[in-house]
């Protein structure tokens, strides 16, 4: 059994077609049976989407349509599709056609190399200047946060084994970051390069709030930012006391040095900052652990709705 997972935000003109395509791509690869899983993350369309992957679900006994009753965002979405996914390997896909179904003969053929999970990534985006610098920005950081391969690249469009989404579903917390969790469950992956397609409709649902959201749930995967801290802090204190003692070497030799006001107050502002920096960083981590503590869900399910094929 295959699963396919897909996300839906704003997707009502589009959903269909790559539902479609994907379903004539996998029978003639062969990859049989298959069911889609579609998560409409509470799209603002007035209930477009939810419309659309309901009469899906009804057209086809293969299509599971989930509601979302509030916004979780794609990888919390995601997740909710695999907690209700059935297959043997799991497929995730884009809502847009941009992850398209003609490139997955190209993840099947490295999946069954033996690996647990293939990335498939793109040579050349079809996104805007400001989205492809916030992926190399989230690529750069996750590199040094969670370790990351460096010849490692990734994207929306993968394949997993069913022991990897066993694993994965059990993480409970609302701040999800699908590659922080991959890493902790297997280092037995391979990326592909693939074709990125323009949109077949409308425009990228991710504006920069949305962006920096998802890029700081990484922070829930690594502590490399409090180390940070920490060495920066160490080396802060250092200079500090170099400074010190160049002030104190300086008054000796010239004893009629005024002490400079200017300069204290530089020092004054700069110190309060970097405290103030490192203060926020420890409150995110307590706060997000605090949140957690409260069981703050990552998704919540209005509805599953499936075609009942047995009284047919």
């Amino acid at each position: 059994m295959y699963s396919i997972v897909i996300p839906c935000y704003n997707s009502s003109k589009t959903i269909r077609q790559v539902v479609e395509l994907t379903s004539e791509k996998m029978t003639e690869l062969g990859r049989t049976p298959f069911e889609f899983i579609l998560v409409d993350d509470c799209s603002p369309d007035g209930g477009a989407t939810a419309l659309e992957i309901h009469a899906l679900a009804d057209e086809y006994p293969y299509v599971t349509a989930i509601e979302l009753a509030m916004n979780s965002g794609q990888h919390n979405a995601t997740m909710a599709g695999l907690n209700y996914a059935s297959g043997d390997v799991l497929i995730s896909m884009d809502d847009d056609m941009q992850t398209h179904p003609s490139q997955l003969p190209v993840l099947f053929n490295e999946l069954d190399k033996g690996y647990d999970i293939v990335f498939g990534y793109y040579d050349e985006k079809k996104h805007s200047g400001f989205r492809n610098f916030g992926s190399w920005m989230n690529y750069a950081t996750v590199r040094v946060l969670i370790g990351k391969p460096k010849d490692m690249k990734t994207s929306s469009f993968w394949m997993i084994r069913k022991f990897v989404r066993d694993y994965i579903i059990q993480y409970k917390s609302k701040y999800t970051h699908l590659q922080g969790l991959f890493l902790r469950t297997t280092r037995n992956i391979s990326c592909v390069p693939i074709q990125h397609f323009e949109r077949a409709y409308g425009h990228s649902n991710y504006t920069f709030k949305k962006l920096i959201g998802l890029w700081s749930n990484i922070m829930g995967y690594s502590i490399v930012p409090l180390r940070i801290a920490t060495r920066l802090g160490v080396l802060i204190s250092f200079l500090g006391i170099i400074g010190a003692l160049v002030v104190f070497i300086r008054k000796l030799i010239h004893p009629s040095m005024a002490v400079g006001w200017a300069s204290t107050m530089v020092a004054i502002f700069f110190f309060s900052g970097l405290i103030m920096l490192f203060l926020g960083l420890i409150g995110e981590y307590i706060g997000r652990l605090f949140l957690s503590t409260g069981n703050d869900p990552q998704f919540v399910v209005r509805g599953v709705y499936k075609r009942d094929v047995s009284s047919e």
